[in-house]
């Protein structure tokens, strides 16, 4: 069918919201066409049946009072199925209307479903290289008039004569048929984004960034294949990947040339640059560390504490139950003092519920020195614990390959090196590493990798890495 043969309805919807669900219809306008000629417009406010925010009022105008005696949904979607009937759904950001729309007709237990046609999508194909494809910004530079802008019907007759534009410069309709079969395999890109930007992603692994129109970052993400995973977000029906979109207009990205250092980095940008759209990374773990210092009495103390509380840490943990653990298998197998392991006791060490073997350093029964000594072979056994190693990974390119190095159990960072390039030892990393902070979720990464992998690609200190 040729695309001036097809029924459409080109319409446009305000809310009390700008996420994709969860949101209630205020006004709706329709205009059906066929082809580029208008056959009839269908306009009314809707009662969203809740209140109206403060910051929609401001955008759009409609408030409380003004929808007080408007129909509810309910009451106008027969007239609105009967409207659309036959049509293929045409708006500017498709799924933000047609997913409104649903969404109440789903409340009413009915399923809408119609064919859709997203105008920003067109204009990008049919009128590239265009600073923005947001619906003013697009009117602005080929002089469409757009007036009363952010209420229905004069956003919908924007929207009605930029597709009539649309139409005009597809002659033949292959694009405007290519949509419409659903074949086209491009996502529904931000408005503000420049498409040469993702044209030139490459399909690597690595991080991406997404920016504002300031280039201030917004998310950070890791990705096995960046391109893929950056068209994921345009195609994600989500509210957070929507409302993202709509504020993403620049793209950077960095090749890491495996999902590990991605991983790594992805965590270390989002810690450093705080994007308003990640949310997991962001919050702060504590880490706890078994900590040892000589008291008062020149008895070695241990106790569990939180990163940087004393000066003399031997193992981080990043859950304070397994650092308590850790200790109490220690103090078992050295035969130390549960007082001056930091743990609770009512009168004297035998007090404690679980450990018993104190050889009495804390009645004066035990010489300082001896009990020292235990304790300090507690302290090597810790050392022992904490490997150092290093994980081989591809590069960025075939002549080169890349190290995540860990020195005593502590992720230390990363690094790219000439793949002819021999590694006889972790002090040879130092000439090509870039430092990074080690926390919870590098931790977590790490763990994640050597559980999945076992020892594959991981090379001990006292193995050549070549």
């Amino acid at each position: 069918m040729n695309h001036l043969d097809h029924l459409y309805c080109v319409v446009d919807i305000e809310t009390t919201g700008n996420r994709m669900t969860g949101n209630r219809m205020t006004e709706i306008c329709i205009v059906r066409m066929r082809g580029d000629t208008i056959l009839d417009k269908y306009s009314s406010l809707i009662d969203p049946e809740v209140l109206i925010p403060d910051y929609i009022t401001t955008l759009t105008g409609i408030d409380n009072a003004m929808v007080a005696s408007a129909p509810v949904f309910a009451d106008v979607a027969e007239e609105i199925l009967n409207f659309t009937k036959e049509c293929i759904f045409v708006a500017h950001n498709v799924n933000f209307d047609y997913n409104v729309l649903r969404n109440e007709f789903k409340r009413l237990h009915h399923d809408f479903k119609r064919k859709k046609l997203c105008t920003v999508r067109l204009s990008r194909e049919l009128i590239p290289g265009m600073r923005s494809y947001s619906l003013g910004k697009l009117c602005d530079d080929i002089d469409i008039p757009l007036i009363n802008r952010h209420r229905a019907e004069g956003d919908t007759d924007a929207t009605v004569i930029l597709f009539q534009k649309l139409i005009t410069i597809d002659q033949e309709g292959d694009i405007f048929n290519k949509f419409i079969k659903g074949n086209f395999k491009e996502g529904t890109f931000p408005p503000h984004l420049d498409r040469t930007q993702f044209d030139q992603l490459p399909e690597t692994p690595g991080v991406y960034l997404f920016k504002d129109q300031g280039h201030k970052i917004i998310y950070i993400g890791k990705a096995i294949n960046i391109r893929k995973r950056v068209l994921s977000h345009f195609y994600s029906k989500t509210s957070k990947s929507y409302l993202m979109c709509q504020e993403i207009h620049h793209i950077d990205h960095i090749v890491t040339g495996n999902e590990l250092v991605a991983l790594l980095q992805e965590s270390d940008l989002i810690k450093k640059h705080y994007p308003k759209f990640n949310v997991v990374q962001k919050k702060p773990k504590p880490a706890y560390q078994i900590l040892h210092y000589k008291n008062q009495l020149g008895i070695i103390q241990f106790a569990v504490g939180l990163v940087k509380s004393y000066d003399y840490s031997v193992v981080t943990h990043y859950n304070r139950a397994h650092a308590v653990e850790q200790l109490e298998q220690l103090c078992a197998d050295y035969n130390l003092c549960p007082r001056y392991c930091s743990f609770k006791t009512k009168d004297d060490c035998t007090s404690h519920y679980k450990l018993k073997n104190c050889k009495g350093v804390c009645k004066k029964e035990e010489l300082v020195s001896l009990y020292n000594l235990r304790a300090q072979q507690a302290l090597d056994s810790l050392h022992h614990q904490n490997p150092n190693y290093i994980i081989q990974q591809p590069g960025r390119t075939h002549e080169e390959s890349c190290f995540v190095l860990v020195r005593d159990g502590e992720y230390q960072g990363y690094g790219y090196v000439d793949r002819y390039t021999t590694i006889n030892s972790l002090i040879d990393c130092d000439d090509f590493i870039e430092r990074k902070a080690a926390n919870f979720h590098t931790n977590q990464i790490i763990r994640a990798y050597l559980k999945k992998y076992g020892e594959q690609n991981v090379i001990h200190e006292e193995i050549a890495v070549g």
